[in-house]
């Protein structure tokens, strides 16, 4: 299915009069559950409206006489929509960072739409956490839309087959895939010990420029962010990781709203001393760094609450 095709229905020129304004009420009633769903698959405030109103762009041109079901109609051409916006956003190596913020300063997904929803915002707040978009941004854009559309919103898996252009079975895979690994992300406070060395043994291979090391405690599909953009893949991150050498010889270990990050602080006495210039804070899929965030806005930086890792020897 290409962008001017739409599943049981037939492309038209936008209605006017009555019979949109009808179904513009109709979408209306769907808006909220259609913004749950594009949020749960970009993890953009921004880009959730726009998947929304480019899914209204394409049920005003399209006949839905024979639609039996729209609230399912309408799931289908978002999820298409938010797949193609990842699809996009992965060829550019790009991530959103309107409503991206490090792990101590995230809050409950933002309200950006052009008018307020209190019940929108109240439906996003008590389903979406920041732990589980960290999660869904480690995913591949199928594996995400399979594991969005069937395991959070119940869309069969032919359905979401015809949107991802692969045969049910396929499709359960995907969404297989993306279980096990959101399912794998430990809870927040398990296993900080371990945490701890897998930080260490990152910050080790970034002062040493040892890419071996750093694929070792990477996973596949890590994710790194920051202000100027994203980087992707174990050996992508590692490479950039190894540019960090420099850097990592005055890191040091330290406690990013109680989780274990680094910290690199301007001047020679390190905190205390110096001004904080830089904070990496870490996710960790199966004992393995799944998404790395890299703050070094001075704005960003003055939100988050970085302590001394007491617990660490020689810290």
């Amino acid at each position: 299915m290409n962008d001017r095709e739409f599943p049981d229905g037939r492309e038209k020129e936008p209605s006017k009069g009555p019979a949109n304004e009808f179904l513009a009420a109709r979408f209306e009633s769907h808006r909220s559950q259609l913004r749950a769903v594009a949020y749960r698959m970009l993890g953009s405030g921004t880009e959730a409206d726009d998947a929304v109103q480019e899914t209204w762009f394409r049920l005003s041109r399209t006949d839905t006489t024979d639609v039996g079901n729209l609230a399912g109609w309408l799931t289908t051409v978002v999820g298409r929509v938010c797949l193609d916006m990842l699809r996009a956003r992965k060829s550019r190596a790009e991530q959103p960072l309107d409503t991206w913020t490090p792990a101590d300063s995230r809050a409950q997904p933002p309200s950006s739409s052009r008018t307020a929803d209190p019940e929108r915002d109240a439906l996003l707040a008590d389903s979406v956490g920041a732990a589980l978009i960290v999660v869904l941004d480690t995913l591949t854009p199928a594996e995400r839309l399979a594991f969005v559309l069937h395991d959070l919103f119940g869309v069969p898996f032919e359905e979401v087959a015809r949107i991802v252009d692969r045969t049910p079975a396929s499709a359960r895979q995907l969404a297989s895939r993306a279980r096990r690994r959101v399912r794998g992300a430990p809870a927040r406070g398990a296993g900080a010990d371990r945490r701890r060395e897998v930080v260490g043994a990152f910050l080790a291979a970034a002062r040493d420029g040892d890419f071996d090391a750093l694929v070792a405690v990477l996973d596949p599909d890590v994710v790194a962010r920051s202000e100027a953009g994203v980087t992707t893949g174990a050996a992508a991150v590692a490479s950039g990781a190894r540019s960090f050498a420099r850097l990592a010889v005055v890191a040091r270990p330290v406690l990013v709203g109680g989780e274990v990050g680094l910290a690199v602080y301007s001047g020679a006495g390190g905190e205390g001393l110096g001004s904080l210039e830089r904070v990496l804070t870490f996710t960790f899929v199966h004992e393995k760094v799944a998404v790395i965030d890299i703050v070094t806005d001075p704005e960003r930086l003055a939100r988050l609450r970085v302590t001394a890792d007491v617990t660490r020897p020689g810290n």
